[in-house]
């Protein structure tokens, strides 16, 4: 019985379909380039749609059910039948920093954190930008009924169901995150009544049929993704180094405020918790490295030379932060470095003090946590190299293991399908069948003076102006 898992990312959308053992039989991707204008990003809401019914239009395997998970803050208003009045305003979309102000003044942070896990107001947040459509385009706020994020959206185009499901909530600011209900409080500030938001669901819900195909409540990206990674408990945790590095921790409860933190908390599939980190450069630093600087050099080749170097690099230390510093310490002036050069130091000792650094940065980041975790389950493009995985696993002292399939948010909807259509008893039992390719087992290699290092460099040159 095959399931189909639909991830729709920033810019592409992938699908991806498996059969009962989660072993992936069919899988596409489409790209798609959304409309930017400075702090404005948007995109014609129907051609979301027009995307993904394409992909299931075109599907030449019987499927049992179908699920989708989307990023979080896409928002898409429409009429009373579902038509948009709008073009969608994307998650980037920055224009409503004045009612982001206007939100944070009345509320405050601690009780925004409180009721809906985030620790931030910003403009990218649904309330704000609902504000700032009610203050700006009265024409528009006047049609405007129905209120969708990406996913209900397209779960509404295959089923006529205004449905949503909780995980994609959270961001919206307007979700209670303690009681899994509308935050009416901060929905009467921004002027929505509750009829015009989606049915809350709970993830992997059967909501209707397409074409004979069950369609399933999915989850947001990062929670489908870590669905798919078989990070399910507490103890076990996933790490995505690509452009970025997520790190991604189910947790119980949602931990107290703290006013320095800008770590979010959201509401998983499970009906508890999970923390998100990320840091706005990881892979994209070596990728900086290798364009810029080592041309006609592929990432294997610059494994090769940063194996041959000794851990801590022979003093030379890079600090990460080509664009700011976010987690755990939020400073968007702060600028990448190499500090401790001498004329011992090769192009292989950079690349590795690169591949270093974001093992730090990784570091860092559980240490922040402090949940205890005892697994690193790795995603992204970092996942290809070993040299990289056994670094990590060395700093974190923890076992990293790699997947063997790759697809890990499309792998999390279907198995979100597999449960709402009945193919799996639960999310727990389907991820069984998750296959592990790759363990890293930390070995005695002693990165202490490095990190220190590395830590002492940061705050001397990781200062707010």
């Amino acid at each position: 019985m095959n399931l189909m898992g639909i991830d729709v990312g920033t810019t592409s959308v992938k699908t991806a379909v498996f059969n009962e053992k989660l072993e992936m039989v069919s899988d596409s991707n489409i790209d798609y380039t959304l409309e930017t204008r400075g702090d404005i990003v948007e995109f014609e809401a129907e051609n979301y749609w027009n995307i993904v019914k394409k992909e299931i239009d075109s599907l030449d395997l019987k499927v049992e059910g179908v699920s989708l998970d989307t990023q979080c803050e896409t928002l898409i208003l429409t009429d009373e039948n579902g038509n948009p009045v709008r073009k969608a305003i994307v998650w980037l979309d920055n224009r409503a920093t004045k009612e982001a102000e206007q939100i944070e003044s009345h509320f405050g942070r601690k009780k925004v954190y409180e009721v809906t896990g985030q620790p931030e107001i910003t403009a990218t947040w649904p309330a704000c930008k609902l504000l700032w459509v009610k203050n700006n385009e009265p024409e528009i706020w006047e049609k405007t009924k129905k209120i969708f994020l990406l996913e209900d959206y397209l779960l509404y185009k295959l089923t006529g169901e205004f449905v949503t499901e909780k995980t994609l909530q959270s961001s919206t600011i307007y979700f209670d995150i303690n009681g899994a209900v509308w935050w009416k409080e901060m929905l009467d500030f921004i002027d929505v009544g509750e009829d015009m938001l989606p049915k809350l669901c709970d993830s992997g819900k059967c909501v209707g049929e397409y074409n004979g195909i069950k369609v399933v409540t999915g989850a947001m990206d990062q929670v489908a993704g870590a669905i798919g990674a078989g990070v399910i408990k507490k103890g076990i945790v996933s790490e995505m180094t690509g452009t970025t590095m997520v790190v991604f921790s189910p947790c119980d409860d949602v931990p107290a405020f703290v006013e320095d933190s800008i770590i979010p908390c959201h509401y998983n599939y499970d009906g508890k918790y999970c923390l998100l980190t990320w840091s706005p450069t990881a892979g994209m630093a070596l990728k900086w490295f290798k364009n810029n600087f080592c041309e006609g050099y592929s990432f294997d080749d610059l494994n090769v030379l940063a194996e041959k170097v000794a851990p801590g690099c022979d003093g030379l230390t890079f600090l990460p932060y080509l664009c700011g510093s976010t987690m755990p310490k939020y400073n968007p002036d702060a600028r990448g470095s190499f500090t401790g050069l001498t004329p011992e130091h090769t192009r292989g000792h950079f690349a590795r003090s690169i591949m270093e650094a974001v093992s730090y940065t990784l570091k860092e980041n559980l240490d922040y946590l402090n949940l205890g975790a005892t697994e690193i389950r790795a995603m992204g493009g970092g996942a290809n190299s070993p040299l990289w995985c056994q670094m990590k696993a060395d700093m974190t002292k923890k076992t990293l293991v790699t997947l063997e399939n790759k697809e890990t948010a499309c792998l999390g909807s279907a198995i979100l399908a597999g449960v709402g259509t009945g193919v799996f008893a639960s999310v727990e039992e389907a991820a069984k069948n998750i296959k592990i390719k790759d363990k890293y087992v930390p070995q005695d290699v002693d990165y202490s003076a490095s990190y220190e290092r590395y830590l002492k460099t940061d705050g001397i040159l990781n200062v707010k102006n």
